[in-house]
């Protein structure tokens, strides 16, 4: 198997049995689709390497009560630049964040995410869930609810839906996230197929529940914390204890208020329910949405997309898969959210039977 590259990426085209390495496999896209989309790489990162003169778009942060977890939270959303002048209904994109991430993670430039300013018709919606895995734990000792997966599939999207100009249905709503996002993305996409058209992973950590569950019924070794010394607890303990004033949710800013306490996944049979291979494994081909998988060929989570991906092929089910040099950091982030980003717009546009608007303009040095 080697690698065909260009411009660093590496994609891949599937036959049964495994994978080989040629100039791709786009079941949603034309080849002339598939350059335009390779040529809006450059686009994308443009804002993180220099500052940049773009037309202003809307970034609004939005502060609601959530009733799944019972607090108050916020989530970024950009709107397009001419929405307030229009009676259109938009397409949404939800963008999860990853593990100590919160909803301003996402790469903004002049108050603005990096890749919004290529469409016209398209809202981006960035929520936050702090460290949940954007599971439905137990609560707390002390009573605090940490329903994470209501939190995004009722609350945010409700929200979202009733106070914007949204397209409330399935083909006008894409889910994706990276690393821990990357598998709440799927994983909700999985447990509410009738949600969203459109669902994607980039580097995530799609084997997160099943390593659980593995651990629980004694198939795995436990996992080992690492050893620290009395200063070092100390040290974390305050570094976790901190707040972010970047975040701003009272009783939510710091990493340890991020965290619940309750439990992830009391049983294996609870994890086993969030396992994206077995969700997979319950779904007729027909009910699953798209799927985008994309991940760094040095990053240790590679081996999970690479996984989903032979079981997709084997299943028959139209997908697209990314895979680009790289590790699990921003440097590949800020690629690959492009690239994915512009499948899903794509997917949306064409479910609703529209033509894909594309760019609107250039920017500026």
């Amino acid at each position: 198997m080697s690698p065909a590259r260009g411009g660093g990426i590496i994609e891949n085209s599937f036959s049964k049995g495994g994978f080989q390495m040629s100039r791709g496999y786009h079941p949603y896209r034309s080849m002339r689709a598939v350059v335009v989309a390779m040529a809006l790489v450059a686009a994308f990162a443009a804002p993180f390497a220099a500052p940049v003169a773009a037309e202003s778009l809307e970034l609004e942060t939005v502060e609601f009560f959530s009733p799944a977890v019972d607090r108050t939270m916020k989530y970024n959303i950009v709107l397009p630049h001419d929405y307030d002048g229009s009676s259109a209904r938009y397409p949404v994109l939800y963008l999860l964040h990853g593990l100590t991430q919160n909803y301003t993670a996402w790469g903004l430039s002049n108050g603005t995410p990096f890749y919004a300013g290529l469409y016209d018709d398209l809202i981006v919606v960035m929520p936050d869930a702090g460290n949940s895995w954007y599971v439905n734990w137990t609560a707390e000792e002390g009573g605090q609810q940490n329903n994470w997966e209501d939190h995004i599939i009722t609350d945010v999207v409700n929200h979202v839906d009733w106070n914007f100009r949204t397209i409330a249905r399935r083909e006008g709503r894409a889910i994706t996230g990276l690393s821990m996002g990357g598998y709440g993305a799927i994983t909700l996409g999985l447990r509410h197929p009738e949600m969203f058209i459109s669902i994607g992973s980039t580097s995530g950590a799609l084997e997160h529940a099943r390593q659980i569950a593995r651990r629980m019924r004694g198939e795995s070794p436990p996992r080992q914390a690492p050893e620290r010394t009395a200063a070092e607890q100390a040290e974390r303990a305050a570094r976790l204890r901190r707040p972010n004033p970047l975040i701003g949710i009272d009783g939510f800013s710091s990493q340890a208020e991020r965290s619940p306490d309750g439990q992830e996944f009391p049983t294996a049979e609870d994890a086993d329910a969030y396992d994206p291979f077995m969700l997979i494994a319950k779904l007729d081909n027909d009910a699953l949405p798209h799927i985008y998988l994309d991940c760094g060929t040095e990053d240790r989570l590679i081996a999970g997309a690479r996984e989903l991906a032979s079981i997709l092929l084997e299943r028959d089910v139209p997908f697209d898969y990314m895979q680009m040099q790289g590790a699990h950091n921003a440097a590949y982030w800020i690629q690959s959210i492009g690239r994915i980003t512009a499948v899903q717009y794509e997917v949306m546009q064409r479910a609703l039977g529209q033509r894909p608007a594309g760019r609107r303009r250039a920017r500026s040095n």
